[in-house]
């Protein structure tokens, strides 16, 4: 009998343990576009010569944001709110990687994103790809483009989507941060995503 009672107290509590809530998903600033199919990848040159995609960042955070470099305001505006919230991850930052994927390749050679990209962080990465590749990677990440002239073909600005994918250090699609995203609310979704899970 108290062999009996011994088991199925065991068994109540294995029960028990089963039924427990699962824990919370992460709270996080941006939105949440965690299993998403598209976006998946990308295979880009970086501004020095080498060729680059998702898989050569494993074991980082992933912030993926498209634009170019003569944009007046969101794409500066955007990269120093990075450089801001890497700076308040100290040690950590050397676990994420900014990607700037030109939009405007005619006029953003990888000899002027080499110079453009350091003056927000030395350790991010302007991306070129020729304008077919552009094409298809635009449609892949769901980005829009498009030029407006201004006074001439060679004068003119891009009008583009705003936002900034980022992807956990496993390389899964995990956020869309919108534009206008505060360095704090970039610092701590980063710091969410690198945390042990």
């Amino acid at each position: 009998m108290k062999g009996w009672l011994l088991a199925t107290c065991a068994i109540a509590g294995f029960t028990l343990a089963g039924c427990q809530p699962a824990p919370p998903p992460p709270a996080f600033q941006a939105t949440d576009i965690t299993g998403a199919d598209f976006a998946r990848d990308f295979r880009l040159t970086d501004h020095n010569g080498q060729v680059r995609t998702l898989a050569d960042f494993k074991g980082r955070a992933v912030a993926v944001f498209f634009g170019y470099t003569h944009c007046p305001d969101v794409c500066p505006t955007t990269l120093a709110d990075f450089a801001l919230a890497l700076q308040q991850l100290g040690p950590q930052a050397d676990r994420v990687q900014v990607i700037f994927v030109t939009v405007d390749p005619q006029r953003d050679t990888p000899e002027l994103l080499k110079q453009f990209m350091p003056a927000f962080n030395p350790g991010f990465l302007g991306m070129v790809a020729d304008e077919e590749t552009l094409k298809q990677l635009a449609k892949e990440y769901k980005v829009v483009y498009q030029k407006t002239p201004v006074k001439g073909m060679d004068d003119y600005l891009i009008d583009h989507s705003a936002g900034t994918y980022v992807y956990d250090p496993q390389g899964n699609l995990r956020l869309l941060m919108p534009y206008g995203s505060s360095p704090d609310a970039i610092a701590q979704d980063l710091k969410t995503l690198l945390a042990p899970s």
